[in-house]
Order: C-alpha cells, then structure tokens, then sequence
C-alpha cells in the first residue's frame, strides 16, 4: 500500500501556548508550539519532561497517573506556596468545541495550593467560562484527549519501560491501553458491575414488595372469604325459605295422603255395610226358623211328654233291673267258684289218703329207686326250665338295651328336627327382616317399634328444640363395600339404636314419645349438635396399617360421628381380618398405642386392661349385616341355608319314621319274648313246684304216722263237704233270685221295646226337630257373630279411622294454613321457583341448614372486618403496590435496555478488537516494508500476550522471522519504533507528545528514527511534540517542524 498524503495539522485541539508559574523545577516558563511537529531538547534537568507533566495535570490526570508524585502538592516548586499551570488550547475549524462560549482558543488554567486545587475554564479574552471538572471532562472528550494513553502522552518513564522492554504482555498492555481497549472494557466492566448491582437493587426493591403482595393477597383471600360467607348466608336464606315452603309441601303430601286414605276407607263403607245386610239378613232369616221351630216343638213336646215319662220310668226301671241281674250273676259266679274249689279240696284230701294208704302198702326198694329216678327226672325239668327262663332274659335284656338306644336315637332326631324347625323359623324370620330392611332401612334398628316411635315423633316435632337424630345406625354408610359390616356392628354395639337430642328438654320429650310408642329402654344420647366436627389428631390414632371403625363409617351428619368418637371410642377400635394378627394388635406393646379393643371379622373381640389380657369369643346370636348396602345377597344366602335346612328336617323325619318302625318291630319281640319268659317261668315254677311237692310227700310218708294222717284228712274233708252242701244251698237261692231277675228285666225290656216301638215317629220327629233347632240355632248365633264382627269393623276399622283420618285432615288444613301464614311472612311461593324450587325432603333441608348456618357462624367469627373496610384496604394498598410494581418494571425494562445495550457494545468491542488486531498487524508490516523489511504482530486477546516477529532483507538464508530478542539494538529499537508508529496511526488525537524516544538508540539508529518520525507525524496530520537531551540537528528543516531549545538548569 502507497504512503498515505501528508495531512494538515487539525486547528481544533492542539496546544498553542504552555505557560507555568512555581510548577517542579519551573519558576516561571512560557512556550509556544507550532501546530505541527515540535522538538524541545535540553540537558537533563532544564524541564523538559515537567511540560508534559503539566499538559497531564492541565487536562484532569491524577498525580498518580503521571508517575511524578502521589499528590498534587507535591508539584508545587520548593518554597513556593502554590502552583499554576496555563494551557491555551486552539479551538477552531468544525469541531470546534462551543465556538459561540469559549471562541478561536480555550484557556485551562489549573491553580494548586497545599490545600486546594482548582481548574478555571477561560474563553479567548480570558474570561471564566466554567470551573468544574465536569466542563473539563466533557471538553477532554469532545477532542478526545486522553492524557493517561500512552500513544498520546508517552512520558520518558512509559518510553523506557515500552522500549526497553521486550515482554508479550507488556508490549499487549501497551496496545491495550493505547487502543483505548482497556479503557472500553473497564468501562463496560464497570457498567457491567452497576448493572448487575442495579439489578441486585431491583431484585431487592421487587423482594420489598413481596410482604406487601402477600398481605394483599391475604387481604383479598379474607375478601373472598367474607364474599363466600355471604353467599353461605344468602344460601342459609334460600334454605329457610325453602324449609318454611318444605312444612307447606309436606303438609300438602300428608293432606294428599290422609284425602287418599279417607277414600279407601270411605270406599270400605258399602263393602262392609254389604257384610253386616247380609248378616242381619241371615239373622233374620234363622230367628223367623227358630221361632216356628220353637212353636213346632212345643206342640210335639206336649204330645210325647206322657210317652217320655213312661220311656224314662221303664228305663230306669230296665236299668235297675239289668244291674240287679248282673249282681246275682257276679254272686252266682263267685260261690260256684266256691264250690269247684271245695270240691277239688275234697278232691285233693281223699286223693291224699289214696296216696298215703298205697304209699304204706308199697314201701319198698324198688319203688324208692323209682322215686330217685323220677327226682332225677323232675331234676333236669327243672334245670332245663330254669335254663330256657335264663336265656330269655338275656334275650329280653338285649332287646331292653337295643329298645332304649332306639329310643335314644329317636330323641336325639327329635331334637335335630326340633333344631331345623328353630333354624328354618330363625331363617324365615331373617329373611322377613332383611325383606323389611330392605324397604326400610330404619325397620333394621328397631323394627316396628323404631317405625312407631318415628311416627310419634313426627306428630310432635314442633315440640322439640332440634330435631332428634336416630337411630344413629341409619345414618352410617360403609365404605370400601359390606366386608366389615359385621365386625363394625359388633364394635359399636347398641349404640346402633340409639337416638341423640341436643338438650335434657328434648331427652323427656323423646322419652315420653317411645313410651306412646310403647318403645320399653330406648337409649337416647344428649349431646350438643352445636359442637364441630372433632378432629383426632394422628399421635391419638392407633399406629397401625389396619382400620379403625371410624376409618370405615361415613355419615353426612358429623353429630353422629362426634358421638360414636366420645361415646364409642370407635376412633380407637382396630378391625382385623383374624384371630391371630387380632392378638399381636392388641396385646403388642408396640402395636397396642391407642388401641382399646380389637374385632375380628370372625367376631372375636380383644382388649387389655392393665397387666390383663381379654379374649371374648363370639357371639352365636349376634345378627349382623344391618348396615350393608345391599341386602340380596343375604335374603339369597339365607335362602338357600332355609332350602337345605328343610332338606335336613326331611331327612331326619324320614330317619325318625324309619327308627320308629324298628322300634314298633323291637317293642312287638320284645313282648312275645317277655311273653315267653313269663310262660318259662310258670313252667320253671310248676316244674320246681312239682318237683318240691313230689320231695315233700316222699319225705312225709317216709316219716309220718299213717293213722294221724288218716284221721285229720277225714275230719278236714267231713269239714269240707259241710261247708260245700251250705254254699250249694245258697247257690240254689241265688239261682231262684237269678231267674226272677231276668224274668222282670226280660219283662221291662219287652215293656220299653214296645213302648220305643209305638212312640218311636213321635220321639224321631221330636228329636230331629230337636237338632234341627240347635243347628238353626246355632247358625242364628254365627250369623249374629258375624254381623256384630263387621259391626266392630265398620265402627273401629271404618268409622272411626275416618273420623280419625278426617280429623287429622282438618288439622293438616289448619296446619297448612298456619304453615303458608308463616312461610309467606318469609317469601312469597314464587320465590321458591324462581331459586330452584324445593327438590329435598324436611330433614335434608333441615340437616343442611344446621351445617350450613354452623358454618356461617363459624366463618362470620373468623373475621371480625367489614368488606367495605377490607375493600378499601386492598385498592389503597394495590394502588401503591401497583405504583411500585410499575416503577419497578419500568426500572426491569430499563435494565435490561442497558443490559442488551451492554451486550451489543461488549459485541462491538470484540468486533472492533479483532479489526484492530489486523489493522495493527497491517501498520507494523508497512512501517517496517519502509525499510525492506517485513514482520507480523501476534496478537492474543485469551492470552493477553503481544509477539513482534521481524524478517530482515539480509537473513534470507535462514527461517527468516525471529523474535525482537534476538534482534541487535539498533534494530530491535527500530522494530519497537515502527510498532508504537503503527499504533499512533490507529488512533485519533488532536496532540501527541513523547518524551526520550531515543533513549537506547544509537546515533545511526536514532537518523533512522528521528527521520522515520518526523516523515511520520508530518504524514499523520496531529500536532506532535518530541523532547529528547539529544542532539537534533541531523533533523530535517521545514515550516512545519518548530525546534526550541530549553536553558540550561543552574547550578
């Protein structure tokens, strides 16, 4: 690239006149530039560097930045007490800096004492312009004069550290801070710091806010909260409404009800009247056939009175008779019993004088071998008898024995049918409850006492403070299905039945209704229905992974759950599915925590008091399953258990039938061998008789005396056949009287026979009418029966109920009235349709406003505020916080304004650093090419490093580029010159001074230079100033290079 053309100087920015007054070593100097190129040489100590000194601290430069002094005192001239340093400044041309305020020059005057310091800006006439360091620092930047860049004021200390050094980072320093690089990027550093700390403030100030956006939020929740008590108020007003419309309605069901039962029971009117007509038509009927009976019997009574009298003598008479005649017969019998005895004793003795009389005559051997062989004979009778009585018995014991059994086995079926008949009526009766249950849930806590206490309870509702909730079984639902109905029901036990009242009042009230209703030992419960819900905190619980009742119980109605909890302890009742896992729940010390009973499924119950353990088995007659949802499975289980338990009764009926003729069977051989026992014992008997009598006679002929015998049997049969011919004789008398007897009851007989015979018509007649009156009679006493029956029915199942249904008709008509009086006073009916009409029945309504108003008045005490205050509070406090909101997001939005602006410049900066970066590499090649010699600036902005590399003509013959160290002086100063040249070209100054340039040069290379330098400052159009000890005169002369030579310092 060619040279660039000289330029001219700028006329606005450069320094016209110096003048300094008690300032380091100057008294008093004065020297004027040219616009151009200026040398000041000297010796050393005549000042030179003291002027550049003074153009830092003229233009704002700290003492530190001039490397001179650390304060600006210090710069005053020994034994002077001030200083003053006077710049005159061109300020012509078009970037004049306010032509119009300060014209053609600017002077600064800068006034230093040990105390204070003091910069003056003058205008051409020398008049104060400004005095403040803001006017000086807005003039430095208008002609961008940056007195502490290297490249604009380069003191003889940043010469000899710039060229004497030859280090990467210090020559990058150098660039860095001559660039203006280092300036920019401190600068947006610093922005960079102000806006991450602005951002901090604003984080803060947003954070400020946030206590106040939560107590708004508060604020606005109270609000809503209040708005949703109110809505809960408006709602407790419709329920009102709607519960004063609700008596009305329900009257008007209860009117419909009562109009429809006055109906059918008036409809029951002519059927009944229809009944009683037609049993006072059959009354009627039979009193007009027993009054002509009556008539008719009478005539025939009077006709066979006489004949009836007659009949009832010869019967008496006959019967009379008839006994007599079985007397003498019995008499007759008795004494010709008598007789036959007599005879066979008579008989028996003279056979006993046979025997003794041929017993003499034939005592000998042989008949006494006779004898034993016949005693031997009798014996084995005997034995044989006594053997067959033996085996009877046995056999008769034996069937006892089987008899008994069977008759055990017959009680023992009788009592499993007894059994299965208990089983089959328990059964049935569990199905007809189930079957009520399930039609009415409140049957299954009570049955029909529950129903008529409910009953009672409805007619005197008014009475009651509020209304009583029960029975509390109904109003619990299982959750999770039917699986712990049993096990719950057991749990909480009678409690199921009870009803609650909110105070002792209600509790006499409600006694006295059961006992209308004929309800004997209701339990009733007074709690407050004003209480809340209770909540059981969870270290109250059981600590285990079972349920507890209340876990499984829910109830739209929390005063039944606040009872079972402080009545029941159903929060402290575990359920467990068996027996086992039951035991570790409630005896484990570790699991047993709040634990008070456990229930099993299979009903088991366990609890511990103290050191005791208590297992209690279930219970046979508990019925449970009142609380399942559904009932079918039940009936159908039920049902089925009934069908088998029929099937068993059979069963056992047909084994009991089956016993029953074995038993008949057993009992008929157990007669025939008791019968045969009885047989072989009077044979045993006889035998061992026989055998007895036949020892007893051969022993008493043996021994007695033939004679005495003789005698005393004569005398006893002459005795015998005395009292034998006096019996016969009475024998004879009773035959006669016998005869007689029979002759007289043949004779009545033959009497009332023909008496019957004529009289017979008469008397069937008699008697049929007889009969037929009592029939008739009779069928008169049913039909009377009958007629007063449905009497009684149509007065207390017809006439009465109507007169009841119609009386309570007009008492539901009054009470309707009274009801749409009051709820009229509430709202009129149209209101009703128009908020939803009334969908619910009385106690749900009811139920529902009890909730309903509880809630609102716990609400209302929660905020004691009105709205309009809270209103009024939250707009105050939303204005401000919406206030700072929007001052803080315009204060976000400015941010990150700046911030993208930061952004954008940090871009511009590594844009603009990389163009200088080659820019730099381009100058210092074209400074050096002016001597034919070529070289390349390595530049690193990661490694803050700066490497100079130079190719001179005369080393082709090696690699050619080498480092500046191994470079000789000369040249390597040159080099150094040629950089900081390049680095002059890529900035703007209105002026550049440089102070000892030459310091390691020798004379050669400081020709070379000082030609190099001026060609160059002549080229580049600033204002320069050089101050060197050095000879100059090897300088070129020219207009536009002005030389002035300092005076020598003194001695």
């Amino acid at each position: 690239m060619d040279d660039p053309i000289a330029r001219p100087p700028p006329s606005a920015g450069i320094i016209k006149r110096i003048r300094l007054e008690n300032f380091m070593c100057h008294s008093n100097l004065e020297i004027e530039l040219g616009d151009s190129v200026n040398f000041i040489t000297g010796q050393n100590g005549s000042g030179k560097s003291a002027i550049l000194t003074a153009l830092c601290v003229a233009f704002g430069c700290r003492a530190k930045g001039t490397q001179r002094a650390s304060t600006l005192k210090d710069f005053i001239k020994t034994g002077c007490s001030y200083a003053v340093v006077h710049v005159e400044v061109k300020n012509e041309g078009e970037e004049a800096f306010k032509p119009l305020i300060f014209g053609d020059v600017i002077t600064i005057e800068r006034r230093i004492t040990d105390t204070t310091c003091s910069t003056i800006l003058k205008d051409h006439r020398g008049k104060k312009v400004a005095g403040r360091k803001e006017e000086l620092r807005e003039l430095v930047e208008h002609f961008n004069i940056d007195v502490e860049n290297p490249c604009v004021i380069m003191s003889q200390d940043k010469s000899r550290e710039f060229l004497h050094s030859g280090s990467d980072k210090d020559r990058f320093k150098f660039y860095f801070k001559a660039t203006l690089l280092q300036q920019v990027s401190e600068l947006l550093e610093n922005i960079d710091q102000r806006l991450k700390s602005a951002n901090g403030i604003v984080f803060e100030l947003e954070d400020s806010i946030k206590p106040q956006e939560k107590e708004l939020d508060e604020i606005q929740e109270k609000i809503d909260n209040i708005k949703h008590v109110e809505i809960i108020g408006q709602k407790v007003q419709e329920l009102r409404k709607k519960l004063a419309w609700a008596w009305v309605y329900e009257t008007d069901k209860k009117l419909l009800e009562q109009s429809e039962k006055i109906k059918k029971l008036k409809d029951r009117i002519p059927i009944c009247q229809a009944r009683i007509d037609h049993e006072m038509g059959l009354v009627e009927k039979f009193r007009k056939i027993l009054t002509k009976q009556k008539t008719e019997i009478a005539h025939m009574m009077e006709k066979t009175s006489e004949d009836r009298r007659r009949k009832d003598e010869l019967k008496q008479k006959l019967s009379a008779a008839t006994k007599a005649k079985f007397e003498l017969e019995e008499e007759l019998n008795r004494n010709s019993n008598v007789i036959k005895k007599m005879d066979q004793r008579v008989k028996s003795l003279e056979q006993q004088v046979q025997d003794i009389h041929e017993q003499n005559v034939k005592n000998t051997q042989a008949e006494e071998s006779q004898i034993e062989k016949k005693l031997n004979e009798l014996q084995l009778e005997v034995d044989a008898a006594d053997e067959v009585v033996t085996r009877l018995r046995e056999e008769e014991s034996a069937l006892s024995e089987h008899v008994n059994q069977t008759f055990t086995e017959i009680r023992k079926l009788t009592e499993e049918i007894d059994n299965c008949e208990k089983k089959l009526h328990h059964f049935s009766k569990s199905i007809h409850d189930l079957q009520q249950n399930q039609s009415n849930k409140v049957y299954a806590f009570g049955g029909q006492k529950v129903i008529s206490l409910l009953q009672v309870i409805e007619r005197h509702h008014r009475r009651f403070k509020r209304p009583p909730i029960g029975p509390i079984g109904v109003h619990l639902t299982l959750v999770n299905g039917d699986t712990w109905g049993s096990a719950i029901e057991q749990a909480i036990g009678k409690l199921l039945n009870s009803f609650i009242v909110t105070d002792h009042k209600d509790f006499l009230l409600l006694k006295q209704c059961a006992k209308d209703a004929n309800y004997d030992y209701l339990q009733i419960v007074v709690y407050d229905f004003s209480r809340p819900k209770l909540k059981i905190p969870d270290h109250m619980l059981p600590q285990t992974e079972h349920p507890t009742t209340l876990s499984l119980l829910r109830s739209e109605n929390h005063v039944v759950l606040n009872v079972l909890i402080d009545l029941g302890n159903v929060e402290r009742q575990v359920l467990v599915r068996d027996y086992d896992v039951g035991k570790v729940v409630a005896f484990d010390q570790r699991c047993s925590d709040n634990v008070k009973e456990v229930y099993t499924l299979t009903g088991h119950k366990l609890f511990s008091s103290g050191s005791s353990q208590t297992i209690l088995p279930p219970n046979k007659n508990f019925r449970g399953r009142r609380l399942c949802s559904s009932y079918d499975d039940q009936i159908q289980k039920y049902e089925m258990d009934a069908s088998r338990m029929r099937e068993e009764a059979q069963q056992y009926r047909k084994r009991k039938m089956n016993t029953e003729e074995e038993l008949k069977n057993l009992q008929e051989k157990a007669r025939n061998v008791k019968r045969r026992r009885h047989d072989a014992e009077r044979e045993f008997m006889s035998k061992n008789l026989e055998m007895q009598d036949f020892k007893r006679s051969y022993v008493a002929e043996a021994s007695a005396s033939a004679v005495s015998t003789f005698d005393e049997l004569h005398q006893e049969i002459a005795k015998t056949q005395e009292a034998k011919q006096k019996k016969e004789m009475v024998v004879e008398k009773l035959r006669v009287t016998l005869n007689e007897a029979e002759a007289n009851a043949s004779s009545l007989k033959v009497s009332f026979e023909d008496l019957c015979e004529s009289a017979k018509g008469e008397i069937d007649a008699f008697d049929k009418a007889e009969e037929d009156y009592a029939r008739n009679e009779e069928y008169l006493r049913s039909a009377e029966r009958e007629k007063v029956h449905y009497e009684n029915v149509m007065k207390k199942n017809v006439i009465d109920k109507i007169e009841e249904a119609e009386k309570l008709y007009q008492e539901l008509e009054h009470e309707r009235k009274e009801n749409v009086e009051k709820a009229s006073t509430i709202c009129p009916e149209s209101e009703i349709e128009a908020i939803g009409g009334c969908d619910s029945t009385m106690e749900q309504l009811n139920a529902r406003l009890t909730t309903l108003k509880r809630r609102h008045e716990r609400e209302s005490q929660r905020y004691s505020e009105s709205i309009d205050e809270l209103m009024r509070s939250f707009e105050g406090k939303k204005r401000k916080i919406m206030g700072k909101q929007q001052k803080y997001k315009s204060f976000r939005e400015k941010l990150d304004v700046l911030q993208r602006a930061l952004e954008s410049r940090q871009s511009k900066l590594q844009r603009n650093a990389t163009f200088l970066k080659r820019e730099l590499t381009w100058r210092f090649n074209w400074q050096l090419s002016k001597k034919g010699i070529s070289g390349h600036a390595n530049l690193s902005y990661e490694g803050k490093t700066l490497g100079v590399e130079v190719n001179l003509p005369h080393d082709a013959s090696t690699s050619g580029v080498r480092d500046t160290k191994g470079l000789s002086g000369g040249e390597r100063s040159f080099s150094t010159l040629c950089f900081a040249m390049a680095l002059h070209a890529m900035i703007e100054a209105p002026f550049r001074a440089m102070d000892e340039f030459d310091v390691f040069m020798d004379a050669v290379s400081r020709k070379i230079s000082l030609d190099t330098l001026v060609d160059f400052a002549l080229g580049q159009g600033s204002q320069w100033i050089f101050i060197t000890p050095h000879d100059i005169s090897m300088v070129k002369q020219g207009d536009r290079i002005k030389k002035q030579q300092m005076a020598a310092p003194r001695s």
